[in-house]
């Protein structure tokens, strides 16, 4: 856990470049809503595969990527 202060242009600025470099060092992204309601089994892998298609963006490949590896 992180606590990412956005008070300021420059600090949000910082929280933005902090997300990305660890989004792109994990492989993974953070609070990715369909993720978590797929893991919390609110979205079953058909519903996921489905958000997915709608995105043409590493967004959309992320979703894929889940559904068929977890």
């Amino acid at each position: 856990m992180a606590w990412l202060d956005t008070g300021t242009c420059e600090s949000l600025l910082e929280a933005a470049n902090f997300i990305e470099t660890v989004q792109k060092r994990q492989g993974m992204y953070i609070s990715c809503i369909e993720e978590i309601a797929y893991l919390n089994g609110w979205l079953t892998r058909t519903d996921l595969l489905d958000l997915a298609s709608g995105y043409t963006t590493a967004y959309g490949e992320y979703l894929k990527f889940i559904a068929g590896n977890i």
